[in-house]
Order: C-alpha cells, then sequence, then structure tokens
C-alpha cells in the first residue's frame, strides 16, 4: 500500500509485480477488513504464483469468510501483462479447491459485469448457475452465478 514494490516482494519473498501495487484499493479494504474481523484473513486475497517461472500472475481469494449460508464469494483478476493465458481457469479451480476443503463452505458466488465475456467464459466449465443480479456501487450491474462445493 505504501508503493514499494522491492520491499513488498521482500516480505512476501518472491518478486511482485506493479500490477499488485496498482490494486492498493484492494489491499487496504481488506486491511480494513481484517482489522475489523481477523477470521477474513484466512479467506481474502492472495497473491497467485506461476510456480513455473517464479512470478506472480495476480491475485485470487474470498471477498471474506463464509456467510451464514455457507457462501463465499470468489474473487481473481489477472494481471494484464499476462493474461489469456489460462491463469484465470487456474486461479478459479484453486478457489474451488480452497472452498471445497472447508467443511463450513456449502456454496461458491460469482459476480461479474455481463460485459466481462472473459470472466463468463472463465466460469462456463465450472458448474455455475445464473441465481440473479445485483447492483454494485462501484462496478454497477453484476450477474450472480452459484456453484455447490460437494
Amino acid at each position: 500500500m505504501a508503493n514499494d514494490l522491492a520491499k513488498a516482494s521482500a516480505a512476501v519473498g518472491v518478486s511482485l509485480t506493479r500490477y499488485l501495487v496498482e490494486q492498493s484499493w484492494l489491499w487496504r479494504i481488506r486491511l480494513a477488513q481484517v482489522a475489523e474481523d481477523p477470521r477474513s484473513l484466512d479467506w481474502i486475497a492472495r497473491a497467485a504464483l506461476d510456480v513455473d517461472r517464479d512470478r506472480v500472475v495476480g491475485h485470487v481469494g474470498f471477498h471474506g469468510p463464509p456467510d451464514e449460508r455457507g457462501m463465499v464469494e470468489v474473487a481473481y483478476s489477472v494481471d494484464p501483462a499476462v493474461r489469456r493465458q489460462g491463469y484465470a481457469t487456474a486461479m478459479l479451480e484453486t478457489a474451488l479447491r480452497w472452498a471445497a476443503d472447508a467443511p463450513e463452505v456449502s456454496v461458491v458466488r460469482a459476480s461479474i459485469s455481463p460485459e466481462n465475456e472473459a470472466s463468463l467464459a472463465t466460469l462456463r466449465p465450472f458448474g455455475f448457475e445464473a441465481v440473479g443480479e445485483q447492483w454494485d456501487e462501484e462496478d454497477g450491474l453484476e450477474l450472480l452465478f452459484e456453484r455447490a462445493v460437494r
């Protein structure tokens, strides 16, 4: 959040990309979230690493811990410099395994702009079903999709 890429990279032990620094709005939101609810730390965004190339390609996680229904909302974003190489699919697969390994999770939700064809295409093979839509103050109209984890 301090825009110090070298210090952040040293702290996590891998070279981070400028893209993660540019996502400081997200880290500010999540920092406040963890301060309010420390158990959120186990669920929120993490750097996504391509281990074969030893480089960060984006971030993946959930908006927070499961709600009273056992639902978590997945969130992932791929660095624009490496998009269209299968990373979003790999991140979604990882998030679904993460959710399936947590007994308190029963449903994974995704919210996607109707104009975001790439994310809609990424979701299709994973058995998500359309369940409605919502208006997000920052992102506008979002389509809602859900999938049982078991």
